[in-house]
C-alpha cells in the first residue's frame, strides 16, 4: 500500500492542503488541534507512570504478587480488541466516535481499579482501560492523517512523545508520595480527573475537522464483520495464552493450546501479509513496532518490582529510576522529526534497536549489591532515547504508507503488533518469572532469605534478545 496524492481522497480541505515554509504544528491552523491530542496523549503518560510506580504496591496489598504481570497484560489484551473496532469505526465514521468512548472507558477502568478489593477485580478494571486505551490511540492516527500534511507528521508525533516528559519526572515522585501517604488506591481514583481538559479541547476540534469517513471504493463502506471477529479471536487468544503461561500446569497445557489456535489466523488475518516473515515495506513497519515495543514494556514492567524487593528502594525511588527515560525518549522523538535526518532515518531505528538492547541487558545487574541502583536510571535513559527514535519513526513510516481511507487499518495493524507482542513477551517473562520463584516474592524479598534474582534475570536477558532481532528488522523498512 503506497501513499495517495491528498487532493483524491475526500478528506477534508485542512489535510490537503501544503503547508507554508513557515508553517507548524501550532500554527494557527492546527494549534488547538495540536494542544487538544497532545492533552489526550498526556492523560495516557499520567496514567502509565503513576500507575506502574503504585503497581508493586497495589499486588501486594491485593495478595496477587504472583499474578503481576497479568495487571500489564489484561491491558493490552483487551486493548487489541479495542484497536480493531476503532480501526473500522474511524475509517467509517470518523474518529470522533471512537476517542470519546475510548475516553470514557480510560477512566471508567482506572475509577474500578482504584476501588478493587480483590486482585482480580483490580485486573479487570486494567482490561476495561485497556479496551479505552486502544479505541483512543489509533483514533489519534487516524486524525493525524487525516488533519496534518505528511511534513508537519514527525513534529506531531515528536510532540506525542514530548508529552510523556512531565509525566516521566512528575508522576512517579506523585504517585509514590500518595501511594505511601494516602496509598495507592488514591493514585487510581484522581487520575479521571485529567480527563475533562482533552474532552473540551480536543473533540469540538475534531468535530469539525476530521469527522466523518473519507470516500472510499464502492461496496467498501460496510463495517469488515470477519475483522471484527478475528478481533475477538485475538484477544481471547491472548488472554488464554497469558494465563497459562501463569498457570505452570500440565492441564495449563490446554488453554495455550486453545489460546494458540485462536491466535495464529487472528494475527494472519489482521497483520499486514508477509509481516512474520519481515516482507520489506509496511509489514516490516509493522513488525518492528511489535518487537521494539514488547521488548521493552516486558522489560519495564519487572523494573519497579526488582527495586523495591531487591534493593529496598521505597515505591517513590523505584518510580523515579524511570523518570529520567521520559525526557530522553522525547529527545529521541525530536531527533528523528529533524528534516535533516530523514534521508538517514533507518539507520538511526537501527541505533535506535541496539541502545535498547544494551539497556535491557545492562538492567539486572543492579540484582549485584556492588552495582549502584543509579546505573539503572542511566541505562534506561538511553534506552529511552533509543525507543523515542523508533517508536516515532514507525508512526511517520507506517502513515506514508498507508492510503487515507486505509489509515484506520493500518494504525490498527501497527498498535496491534504493538500490544499483542506486549500481551505474549509480558506471558513470556511472567512464566519465567513464576517459574523461578519470583511470584513468591514479598516485602521481606529484600531480605537474602527472599530474594529470586534469577527470576529477574530470566525477564530481562531474553527481552534484550528480542530487541537485537528488531535491530535486523530495521533493515527491511523500504521497499527496493
Amino acid at each position: 500500500m503506497t501513499a495517495l496524492d491528498p487532493r483524491d481522497t475526500g478528506v477534508a480541505d485542512t489535510a490537503s492542503d501544503l503547508p507554508s515554509v513557515d508553517e507548524s504544528v501550532l500554527s494557527r491552523p492546527y494549534r488547538a488541534l495540536s494542544v487538544g491530542i497532545v492533552s489526550v496523549v498526556l492523560l495516557i503518560a499520567f496514567e502509565a507512570t503513576a500507575v506502574g510506580t503504585a503497581m508493586p504496591v497495589a499486588a501486594r496489598e491485593l495478595d496477587g504478587v504472583s499474578l503481576y504481570a497479568f495487571a500489564f497484560s489484561g491491558y493490552f489484551t483487551t486493548s487489541l480488541f479495542g484497536m480493531v473496532l476503532s480501526g473500522q469505526w474511524s475509517d467509517r465514521r470518523g474518529p470522533l466516535g471512537p476517542l470519546t468512548a475510548g475516553i470514557g472507558a480510560f477512566a471508567a477502568g482506572l475509577l474500578l481499579s482504584g476501588t478493587a478489593g480483590v486482585m482480580w477485580l483490580f485486573i479487570l478494571g486494567r482490561a476495561v482501560q485497556g479496551l479505552g486505551g486502544g479505541l483512543v490511540i489509533v483514533a489519534l492516527y487516524v486524525v493525524v492523517g487525516r488533519v496534518y500534511p505528511e511534513r508537519l507528521r514527525p513534529a506531531i508525533m515528536a510532540a506525542f512523545a514530548a508529552s510523556w516528559v512531565v509525566p516521566s519526572i512528575v508522576g512517579p515522585l506523585a504517585s509514590g508520595a500518595v501511594t505511601e501517604h494516602l496509598g495507592w488506591r488514591w493514585v487510581f481514583v484522581g487520575i479521571p480527573v485529567l480527563v475533562v481538559f482533552p474532552l473540551a479541547l480536543a473533540l469540538p476540534q475534531i468535530r469539525r475537522r476530521a469527522a466523518g469517513a473519507v470516500e472510499r471504493a464502492e461496496g467498501s463502506g460496510s463495517v469488515d464483520r470477519r475483522r471484527i471477529r478475528l478481533a475477538l479471536g485475538i484477544s481471547l487468544g491472548a488472554g488464554l495464552l497469558q494465563y497459562a503461561a501463569q498457570d505452570l500446569r500440565p492441564l495449563s497445557l490446554l488453554p495455550a493450546v486453545a489460546g494458540v489456535a485462536l491466535l495464529v489466523p487472528a494475527v494472519l488475518g489482521l497483520l499486514p501479509r508477509g509481516t512474520y516473515r519481515a516482507a520489506r515495506g509496511l509489514p516490516s513497519v509493522v513488525l518492528l513496532r511489535g518487537v521494539a515495543a514488547g521488548s521493552f514494556v516486558a522489560a519495564e514492567s519487572f523494573v519497579p518490582l526488582m527495586l523495591v524487593t531487591q534493593r529496598g528502594l521505597s515505591p517513590t525511588l523505584a518510580g523515579f529510576s524511570l523518570a529520567a527515560g521520559g525526557v530522553t525518549w522525547a529527545l529521541g522523538s525530536w531527533v528523528q522529526a529533524r528534516p535533516r535526518v530523514e534521508p538517514y532515518r533507518d539507520r538511526l531505528m537501527t541505533v535506535g534497536m541496539v541502545l535498547v538492547a544494551a539497556a535491557i541487558a545492562a538492567a539486572p545487574s543492579v540484582l549485584i549489591e556492588a552495582v549502584p541502583a543509579w546505573i539503572l536510571a542511566v541505562a534506561w535513559g538511553f534506552g529511552c532515547f533509543g525507543m523515542g527514535l523508533v517508536i516515532s519513526s514507525t508512526s511517520v513510516l507506517l502513515l506514508h504508507l498507508s492510503a487515507p481511507d486505509e489509515a484506520g487499518t493500518n494504525s490498527a495493524a501497527l498498535q496491534i503488533s504493538d500490544g499483542l507482542s506486549n500481551v505474549i513477551l509480558l506471558a513470556m517473562g511472567g512464566a519465567a518469572f513464576a517459574a523461578l520463584g519470583g511470584g513468591t516474592v514479598t516485602h521481606a524479598a529484600t531480605e537474602a532469605s527472599g530474594s529470586h534474582p534469577a527470576a529477574f534475570a530470566a525477564v530481562f536477558l531474553p527481552m534484550a534478545g528480542v530487541a537485537l532481532v528488531g535491530a535486523w528488522v530495521t533493515m527491511r523498512l523500504r521497499e527496493r
